[in-house]
């Protein structure tokens, strides 16, 4: 920290003299934010201005040097605000983030419609072939000049006042979106008094049903909610088919009650929009716009991806469910098929049965602080990098910080992990960057800070964190993203790390999930949280043995989102306003089901975050697409 700063000074005014830049959370007052925000908008728009007031010619140096190094207060007061916003949020984050969206993105459409600037781009860029430039510089000159393009920089000034006009609806509809489905999916929790409707229940899960509980006043019940530690389990052990059905109809109407979190009309205007956008830059779908610069090109390309694929998995699938309804049947199950409730439960009978495997017999060998060694040791053993703690100040008492060290001791970035669930933390689990990998100006590289956020088993006051399986491959999964980003040596900020193409960026987490059930890793660090046995070959010898159970029907149900994502941004026409949204979804992905249909009431599409308020618009399909890179690069 600066020791010369004034009490009371804002620290997010000033880069940070802590240990690698590393953000003060200690010192960081909510207060903060706002001024911070608004003083970084305002030097920004003086250093883009100036490039544009510039009166030499458009050079490589003053134009795209300079943009790409202008806003860097920006980076710093938007690299802590909006990682906290969905890790560890609360209403006044989320009112700062409503109140300054907007202006943040009127300053976006400001820069990228902006017709003096792009036109000192356009300048370097048409004379590209003569400059001398290396490949990193071209590739960034490139990718600034489509980007203008794409942007509608070319548009007329009529058409440009109308994309900065959706630009704003879409900033406010897709914040909204997010902070709906985080309020609505923390409204809700099951409280159970009787322990019968628990019987068989893991007892893990049952003590940490019981201290959610009594944190709520309830000695001596069950509380259970819907964050992945909580609903998981409670779906896969829940002898109670009518608590099953309860905890499964608030999942699945996360965002798609009537209520104030109703997102419903909210995706509507975003498919709508995001197609008038289209449109305005002369595609007939907001699909063909976006897919024209990866891998697929086009709708149709995506859509021969996921008919291929279902051809070949959905036949097994279906024999797949087939197996559990038998079982289910055999065991006393009274209805013609599984409702959807009910799948989860009695996949996992037919799994305890088959295989002699369960979540509940390999968690104890899999306590949360050996995987982090494990996983920090398969990284060392791959690639030679090291982590060792660091203590420099985190954004909650759970969070906690390393330096990451390359194999000749240099530094590679910071790396904090996140893992638990609590109040205002999204579900799911991602990887952010606070801080980009760049060379500064002056030739230092400076190098990334990375969150890995989860939401994982929570220790209980007998237990540490003990992770399932499925967990522990989540934890591989984003901390191949984290690697991607500390991996980084770029020259500019704009193509370092995950700033790839969207065909690319699940590779590098997809091939590190193949370690999940590789016995050499397992043995590695695998051993009992009490006794410190190492796990028993027969328990990784069955892991094995199920690897591919429900492989088929797990590839369908994620096919079917692909289709869904696929129908909302393959629309040439506006859906109309009273679009029945669930038979909008059944149409879509209905070939991909292999289970019954779901409750009138139940839906995805309000509470599908990847595509209405993340990055993977018309463009989830990217997971099945990477499984094939990822194969072949774990090949080798």
């Amino acid at each position: 920290m600066k020791k010369d700063r004034e009490v009371g000074e804002n620290v997010l005014f000033a880069s940070f003299s802590t240990w690698h830049g590393a953000y003060p959370f200690d010192e960081i007052k909510e207060s903060d934010y706002l001024p911070a925000f608004e003083r970084a908008i305002r030097i920004k728009r003086e250093e883009v201005d100036a490039i544009i007031d510039n009166p030499a010619s458009p050079t490589f140096a003053n134009t795209l040097l300079a943009l790409e190094h202008c806003g860097e207060d920006m980076e710093r007061v938007a690299g802590v605000f909006f990682n906290l916003l969905h890790s560890d949020s609360n209403d006044r984050l989320m009112a700062i983030s409503e109140e300054i969206l907007p202006k943040l993105t009127e300053l976006s459409t400001y820069i990228s419609l902006s017709e003096p600037l792009f036109r000192r781009v356009e300048a370097v860029y048409n004379q590209r072939s003569d400059l001398g430039l290396s490949e990193e510089e071209l590739r960034l000159l490139t990718r600034c000049y489509e980007g203008f393009v794409d942007s509608g920089a070319l548009l007329s000034e009529d058409k440009k006042e109308t994309l900065r006009s959706i630009a704003q609806e879409l900033s406010k509809l897709t914040l909204q979106v997010g902070q709906n489905a985080l309020r609505d999916e923390k409204r809700f929790s099951l409280l159970v008094a009787d322990r019968a409707d628990l019987s068989g229940m893991p007892d893990s899960v049952l003590d940490a049903a019981a201290v959610k509980a009594k944190e709520k006043g309830h000695e001596g019940a069950w509380l259970f909610d819907l964050t992945a530690p909580s609903y998981a389990p409670f779906m896969q052990h829940c002898p109670n088919s009518e608590l099953r059905r309860q905890m499964y109809m608030a999942r699945m109407t996360v965002g798609a009650t009537d209520n104030e979190y109703d997102n419903k009309k909210h995706i509507l205007s975003i498919a709508n929009l995001r197609r008038k956008t289209a449109e305005i830059m002369g595609y007939s779908s907001y699909a063909k716009m976006v897919l024209k610069d990866r891998m697929a090109k086009d709708p149709r390309t995506v859509y021969d991806l996921l008919d291929r694929l279902l051809d070949a998995y959905k036949p097994t699938a279906k024999v797949e469910v087939a197996a559990i309804e038998a079982l289910a049947k055999e065991s006393g199950f009274d209805k013609p098929r599984l409702d959807a409730w009910d799948w989860a439960y009695w996949a996992e009978q037919y799994k305890q049965k088959n295989y002699e495997l369960d979540d509940e017999m390999l968690r104890p060998y899999f306590q949360l602080d050996r995987v982090v060694d494990g996983v920090f040791g398969l990284a060392e053993k791959l690639y030679g990098i090291t982590f060792e703690p660091s203590f420099v100040s985190v954004y909650h008492p759970d969070v906690k910080a390393y330096e990451v060290k390359d194999s000749d001791g240099s530094y590679l970035g910071l790396l904090y992990t996140d893992f638990f669930p609590r109040n205002g933390k999204q579900s799911g689990a991602w990887m952010n960057n606070l801080q980009d990998q760049y060379c500064t100006l002056n030739g230092e590289d400076h190098r990334p800070h990375i969150v890995l956020v989860m939401n994982f088993t929570p220790p209980t006051g007998e237990k540490p964190s003990l992770l399932t399986i499925g967990e522990v491959n989540t934890f591989l999964h984003e901390f191949g993203h984290a690697l991607h980003g500390l991996f980084s040596r770029c020259r500019f900020g704009s193509l370092s790390g995950t700033s790839v193409v969207r065909d690319f960026v699940e590779l590098p987490s997809q091939l590190m999930e193949n370690w999940a059930i590789q016995p050499e890793w397992l043995n590695s660090f695998a051993a009992h949280y009490e006794t410190g046995a190492p796990i028993p070959s027969v328990l990784i010898d069955r892991l094995l043995a199920s690897r591919h159970f429900l492989s088929a029907y797990a590839c369908c149900r994620q096919l079917s989102f692909g289709y869904l994502d696929m129908a909302w941004h393959s629309i040439e026409v506006d859906l109309p306003e009273d679009l029945d949204i669930k038979a909008y979804e059944e149409a879509a992905w209905g070939k991909a089901l292999v289970l019954p249909p779901s409750p009138i009431e139940a839906m995805m599409s309000p509470s599908f975050g990847h595509i209405f308020s993340g990055g993977y618009a018309a463009g989830y399909y990217g997971y099945k697409w990477s499984e094939v890179l990822d194969a072949d690069a774990f090949s080798a």
